[in-house]
């Protein structure tokens, strides 16, 4: 109870794994009165609260997304959760996603590259082009015009904002309310809309769910398609920049792009954290956790488990049983978009290493990766001659 007393917020949010690393070795369980709640840094206990959610559920009203856009499948467990998930997983089987999504993530990198490329020979690669690219994608995926990027990107941020501050200890933030009811609005007019083949007008079709479970749904992809892929793509291209002998080799050799994607993603993933609940009283390593604790797995720690990853803050191409990482989550609530991400990722960054062969870090305005529960670079700068 005494070993995380110390730990605050802004540890875990800038560096966090000399904090996590400590944590894992002498509590893997740890009581952090920062948030409240038991935080879980071991590789095979996280998996064991991922996979258990009996013990250990989302189903919860403090749960931080649910207070923003509602129940989801995100925010649900059991039957309930499969019957909000169904109507949404055939279109993310891989098959389905190289079919819709491979072309149109060609197109739009390139689209992206060439402005870039015009207004160079320096850009700002997270909010100029992983970030337009991800909402790009999952603005089609979800049945939006292309020239609703923009307002999909300012509704992402407010609702990212409100969810964070949650997290933080926080209320909803008005920015957070109000622009999940535009985003609602808009996607409403959608599932009334004439296109019957949408993706949201055919998960209304079958009447498992009602339009508002829909757009609740809907936003957990949203919020799931440009913040982990974005987060993805700055993370992946900001390792490889900083690793130039890895950069040369993946440069002649693309085989090594989906090493490149899991290194990254186990390095920094995206999303640094999950939540859930105790349903009951139970022991976890050496905790006693209470029946209603708030039990935090930390991603971040578990893939960097040096009982599962050897050497594990080192970035290496050839690591052995490198996709053991938890960057996706596991159990019941696994990503559903895993495998529109990985191809956008690997699309991104195979369009970005050949159009730019010198592309590097800018030295005088550098970045790192931060975020306490969404974790990238705020800024990506970069240079090319």
């Amino acid at each position: 109870m005494t070993l995380g007393a110390e730990v605050g917020l802004e540890d875990l949010e800038r560096d966090p794994h000399p904090v996590l690393a400590h944590l894992r070795e002498h509590g893997p369980v740890s009581w952090i009165p920062a948030l409240d709640g038991w935080l879980v840094t071991r590789h095979d206990l996280a998996l064991s609260v991922m996979r258990d959610a009996v013990r250990f559920t989302v189903d919860d009203p403090r749960f931080s997304t649910a207070q923003v856009i509602g129940p989801s499948m995100l925010s649900l467990d059991g039957e309930r959760h499969a019957r909000h998930r169904a109507p949404f997983v055939a279109t993310f089987r891989p098959t389905a996603v190289r079919e819709r999504f491979a072309a149109t993530a060609a197109e739009e990198v390139e689209q992206l590259l060439e402005a870039l490329a015009s207004a160079g020979p320096a850009a700002e690669l997270r909010r100029s082009f992983a970030g337009p690219l991800a909402a790009f994608i999952v603005s089609r995926a979800l049945g939006l015009g292309d020239s609703e990027v923009e307002d999909l990107l300012a509704w992402y941020d407010a609702i990212v904002a409100g969810v964070t501050a949650i997290t933080a200890g926080e209320t909803v933030t008005p920015g957070a309310e109000q622009a999940f009811l535009a985003l609602s609005g808009r996607l409403e007019a959608v599932i009334d809309g004439a296109d019957r083949s949408s993706l949201l007008a055919t998960a209304a079709a079958d009447g498992e769910l009602t339009s508002g479970q829909v757009v609740a749904n809907a936003a957990v992809l949203l919020f799931g398609g440009i913040e982990t892929t974005e987060g993805m793509i700055a993370n992946a291209l900001l390792a490889l920049l900083e690793h130039p002998q890895a950069l040369e080799r993946v440069r002649a050799d693309a085989k090594l792009l989906d090493p490149v994607i899991d290194e990254s993603l186990r390095l920094e993933p995206a999303a640094a954290a999950v939540d859930r609940y105790a349903t009951t009283d139970v022991a976890l390593a050496e905790a006693r956790i209470r029946a209603g604790d708030l039990v935090r797995v930390s991603i971040t720690a578990a893939n960097r488990d040096p009982a599962v990853f050897a050497d594990p803050d080192r970035f290496d191409l050839t690591r052995s049983g490198v996709r053991r990482h938890l960057a996706f989550a596991n159990g019941p609530h696994v990503c559903l978009g895993i495998h529109l991400a990985r191809l956008e990722t690997r699309v991104a960054l195979a369009r970005v290493l050949s159009r730019f062969p010198r592309l590097r870090l800018d030295p005088e305005r550098p970045s790192a990766v931060a975020g306490l529960v969404f974790r990238k670079p705020p800024t990506l700068h970069v240079v090319w001659d």
